[in-house]
């Protein structure tokens, strides 16, 4: 049986606060680590022990970011450790780690520099991570994942593995950025005293991570008559999103592949043909537009950017804007203005 650290450990770091969050608000905890069970103490939805196999007073630097059941948590290790533990039945985690040819994830090392760990519910996992290491995972409900995986890969997802799986994807550096990303936006927001929605960035997390860990990238070359199916499909997708936007209602890749009965494989092909771009870049540029079109109807005294930039799915207002610019030749504050 795996032991819990002691409760009177719980608020005990170095003298800082480092008991988890215990609502939906988001927050953001960051924390020193000098002992390896507050390490483990620090993510208490799942059953951890964690042990210091390496000199050093410091263990590690901890990050975290909650949402209800979404977990982002980036650990910066500066004495080994190792780790051992069960997942819970309903908690799945996409994972990530720097010199990955030194970390062992049970069974698995992470040899390719382009592999991502994908670890189900209820699961023991045994994961040895060396000083200098930076882990990184993602942990949402199993049940909400394996649904989208299914829409997008059914090959693949319809059966999901009973243990620790590596997978190989040529977007595990996106993933690292999106991680950084989202444990910087969340601060930041609520320092501007405007909070991230909740239910924005737990779709937002889950469709991201879909995306790295589920599709594969595959060379496009349609036939004639896949061309032809191509642009039905561009046209229906074209329509749900703008029926759903205009709704103020943000679709998502898997909502439109249940909603045509395709899986993303096909879906991307359609999109490459229809407008030359993937599904999740079209999604980008349409919530763009949506915004465009809200900031140059509104009165400046009564609607901020920063409103409707999170109400159309953009969380970091500094690359919002960036992406904002580089695409309309303007800032948002000039459009809000004119």
């Amino acid at each position: 049986m795996l032991k819990r650290p002691p409760d009177d450990m719980a608020g005990r770091e170095g003298g800082a606060d480092i008991r988890p969050p215990a609502d939906d608000s988001g927050g953001v905890l960051s924390a020193q680590i000098e002992d390896p069970a507050a390490q483990a103490l620090l993510q208490p939805w799942v059953e951890m022990e964690c042990h210091q196999l390496s000199n050093g007073r410091k263990v590690a630097q901890f990050d975290s970011l909650e949402f209800g059941t979404l977990r982002v948590v980036r650990e910066r290790q500066e004495a080994s450790v190792q780790k051992l533990g069960t997942v819970p039945a309903d908690f799945c985690s996409v994972s990530i780690c720097t010199q990955a040819e030194t970390v062992r994830f049970s069974e698995h090392r992470g040899e390719a520099a382009d592999t991502v760990f994908f670890m189900p519910g209820n699961v023991e996992y045994d994961i040895f991570v060396p000083a200098g290491t930076e882990t990184a995972y993602v942990g949402f409900s199993q049940q909400q994942f394996l649904r989208g995986a299914r829409i997008l890969n059914p090959a693949f997802w319809e059966n999901p593995p009973k243990g620790v799986v590596p997978l190989s994807t040529h977007r595990r550096s996106v993933l690292k950025g999106a991680i950084d990303l989202w444990l910087e936006a969340a601060p930041e927001a609520a320092a501007r005293g405007e909070p991230l929605d909740p239910d924005v960035i737990r779709d937002q997390v889950l469709q991201a991570v879909l995306h790295i860990a589920v599709v594969t990238e595959e060379n496009i070359a349609p036939t004639f008559n896949e061309r032809l199916r191509a642009m039905q499909i561009g046209k229906k997708a074209r329509s749900y999103v703008e029926d759903h936007l205009d709704a103020d209602v943000l679709p998502t890749v898997v909502d439109i592949c249940a909603a045509l009965g395709v899986s993303e494989r096909t879906l991307r092909y359609a999109f490459h043909e229809y407008v030359g771009m993937s599904p999740v870049a079209y999604l980008r540029t349409r919530r763009l537009n949506h915004v465009r079109a809200v900031l140059a109807r509104s009165d400046p005294q009564q609607v901020t950017i920063t409103q409707v930039a999170m109400r159309y799915g953009f969380l970091h207002l500094g690359r919002f804007a960036g992406d904002y610019k580089s695409m309309f030749g303007e800032a948002p504050s000039e459009t809000l203005g004119a």
